[in-house]
């Protein structure tokens, strides 16, 4: 079969343009749902700030700053003379396309803004594709609506990195599962260049390559190999800018507290918080992060695609194996996929008022818990 057949097939199986306009649909419903969310929590909390500072604040500040001024070249020190945050700990796709539309005479921050939100709507048609792909039109629908309505999905509609690379690696496992390696190739190496996370996504398309040798051939390897490239070639590059190896993961250490401890210090959160916590967020967090894990054993268990499944295993492994806030981990849980999976399943084989009404409810609060946490909770993302 043809690439132009593969396409046309593909899109037959998500229902044409009108089925993936319902998937855009669906996004920008629940992203109007929850900017009057953010409207009404900032009229009560009475902050001081406008909407577009809420959309722009925490890592938004860093994504313009890359965009505007490029990367420092070397280390950053605070007062006291320790290292401290600098740009150099985020990847680059994100900036230089905020950066291209500031060309055409945006200021940075609603460029920013128009690359995340053009982002989220390409999630939303990766996201269907690849629920449609895997088990069909239903589940691609209930794909999108679940994971664009998650618990801190509100970063969907933020200066954050997430919806680009949402839409990065969905359609890398589309174009994976579909065969197009040379759209997997260079979707895996984008993804790989926006966080840190795409070397999962990398390695999941090397484990498709790996499946698709003999019937293939050269091909898919070379696309995995490109995939497999972004993330090292970022970090060196940090390295011979700055001078040392190492200089990526001293800037998130120093900056973030980031730093992998094989999952101690998420082991001592989630018993400190359970145990002992003052204060709900915390008890929601490691109640998302547990409902997380199981969902992921569901899903294993049902045998998923393996590129899904290595790139969901891995991308977990990063999450819950680093040291860091454990406010963001929600956030940085969202791309990965293989957690939704079970309940895609479940919306795609159930009634249909059934799927309707349940995922009404769980959207209503994960886009309520975004709002509160970016207009109330003091901490960032």
């Amino acid at each position: 079969m043809t690439v132009p057949e593969r396409r046309e097939r593909l899109l037959d199986q998500a229902g044409g343009p009108r089925g993936l306009a319902v998937a855009v649909g669906i996004l920008l419903v629940g992203r109007l749902v929850q900017l009057i969310m953010l409207y009404w929590l900032s009229a009560v909390a009475d902050d001081g700030q406008s909407m577009g500072q809420h959309l722009l604040e925490w890592d938004g500040g860093w994504f313009e700053r890359v965009a505007t001024n490029g990367y420092p070249h070397g280390y950053t020190y605070g007062d006291n003379g320790a290292l401290a945050a600098n740009e150099l700990a985020f990847f680059p796709v994100y900036p230089m396309l905020i950066r291209l539309v500031m060309a055409f005479g945006a200021g940075s921050g609603p460029a920013a803004l128009a690359v995340a939100w053009l982002a989220s709507a390409g999630a939303a048609v990766a996201l269907h594709l690849l629920g449609t792909t895997l088990h069909g039109r239903r589940a691609g629908w209930a794909l999108v609506a679940i994971c664009t309505t998650a618990p801190v999905s509100v970063v969907l509609s933020m200066a954050y990195s997430e919806g680009l690379f949402l839409a990065l690696v969905a359609g890398m496992l589309v174009a994976t599962h579909r065969q197009v390696w040379w759209a997997a190739g260079l979707l895996g190496l984008a993804a790989s260049l926006t966080r840190p996370t795409g070397a999962a996504a990398a390695v999941a398309l090397a484990v498709a390559a790996v499946m698709a040798f003999r019937r293939h051939g050269w091909k898919p390897l070379v696309a995995a190999a490109v995939a497999l490239a972004g993330v090292p070639a970022y970090l060196a590059w940090v390295g011979l800018r700055v001078g040392e190896w190492d200089a990526w993961f001293k800037i998130q250490t120093a900056g973030w507290g980031t730093s992998f401890d094989a999952g101690a210090s998420t082991v001592t959160f989630l018993g400190t918080t359970l145990s002992s916590a003052d204060g709900w967020v915390p008890v929601s967090v490691a109640l998302i992060l547990l409902a997380a894990l199981a969902a992921a054993g569901v899903a294993l268990a049902g045998r998923p695609w393996p590129p899904l499944a290595v790139y969901g295993v891995l991308a977990m492994i990063l999450v819950y194996g680093q040291a860091g806030f454990y406010h963001s981990k929600p956030r940085l849980l969202l791309p990965v996929l293989l957690t939704l999976m079970p309940a895609v399943v479940a919306a795609a084989r159930a009634r249909p008022r059934v799927a309707v009404l349940s995922i009404v409810a769980w959207a209503l609060f994960g886009l309520w818990y975004g709002a509160y946490l970016v207009v109330v909770w003091p901490y960032t993302l």
